[in-house]
């Protein structure tokens, strides 16, 4: 019988054998969309693991996915410009190196979500809602006001990140790149999610009194799951710039949280892999259907709906309950 995992195990599969088969067949185009599809799938892995889990609605997740954008192209563009970046402590050029800036964009992405967290999970419902959307809003119009780095038209970066000699202009070896980071969140979520905090985690969504009651802090099992959505998310965020060579506020606007949230609920909500399943079936639905027309959003709001209404479970539930019925 047809399990989540084996759901899950085939559409990774699937998605590593198209990357080699369009790299035989010389289509670096559909590699490039396949890595979309990676990095997508992560940030919402990143939400998920608050949204899902912890019944968490965050409208600023964008935040974390812009910040981490940001943080990759700050220190590409200084590297390749030579250009100071800061004096003090110590004289910083910036890097193109890919551990260095992994590592500044998980420190940067987890301070703006312990700080986003420990004021927002002081609230909850629309509250905490709107205070996540604030915080992504601000930042969106911070870069905006930016000359320093774009401004509202962004700039653009000349150079991908290097790591240990890989040669990551190659589309098949950014692909596996992404593809390694999508293995390792995937298993770190599942860990998490599987653990005694997970389960804590869990417990949040129905009542806090009785979490409380057992000797368990629920704003501490909130905050440190927020701080490492935070960071997932952020990984993305830096993966994606490094792919488009380009930074954009646009990376932090609501529209990109929103999109997020899709990616989960066309999955399954709750699900380890389902925003890999929805982040597959958005970018494949996006391609398809806006070759023919731009009003493609049209028919993806009537799956939303439909999702919501029939398949709560998105498409991973809707399969299993399927193959069930049989």
């Amino acid at each position: 019988m047809m399990s989540e995992k084996n759901i899950s195990y085939i559409s990774l599969v699937s998605i590593f054998l198209i990357a080699i088969f369009s790299e035989y067949f010389n289509e670096p185009y559909l590699i490039t969309l396949l890595s979309r599809i990676i990095i997508f799938s992560i940030a919402a892995i990143g939400l998920n693991l608050v949204l899902g889990f912890g019944n968490l609605i965050s409208f600023g997740h964008a935040a974390f996915f812009g910040l981490g954008g940001y943080v990759s192209g700050i220190l590409a563009i200084h590297a390749f410009n030579s250009e100071l970046l800061i004096s003090w402590p110590f004289l910083f050029n910036g890097s193109n190196n890919s551990i260095i800036i992994w590592l500044f964009t998980i420190l940067f992405c987890s301070l703006l979500a312990l700080l986003v967290g420990a004021l927002s999970l002081r609230t909850s419902g629309v509250y905490f809602i709107m205070i996540t959307l604030a915080f992504a809003q601000m930042l969106y119009y911070f870069a905006i006001s930016w000359p320093s780095y774009g401004g509202e038209d962004g700039f653009s970066i000349y150079v991908r990140s290097t790591l240990f000699g890989i040669n990551t202009m190659k589309g098949l070896n950014f692909f596996f790149i992404c593809f390694f980071w999508l293995l390792i969140i995937l298993f770190i979520t599942s860990k998490v999610v599987n653990s005694p905090f997970g389960l804590a985690l869990r417990a949040t969504r129905f009542n806090l009194t009785r979490v409380r009651s057992v000797g368990i802090n629920p704003f501490r099992i909130q905050l440190i799951a927020f701080v490492l959505s935070g960071a997932i998310t952020g990984i993305a965020g830096s993966l994606y710039v490094d792919l488009n060579r380009f930074v954009s506020p646009s990376l932090l606007s609501w529209q990109m949280s929103g999109e997020f949230i899709v990616f989960i609920l066309i999955g399954g909500l709750g699900r380890i892999y389902g925003p890999l399943i929805g982040a597959a079936f958005f970018v494949a639905f996006e391609q398809f259907f806006g070759s023919y027309t731009e009003h493609w959003q049209i028919f993806l709001g009537i799956i939303i709906i439909s999702t919501v209404l029939f398949a709560k479970g998105g498409i991973i539930g809707f399969m299993l309950k399927y193959q069930k019925n049989e």
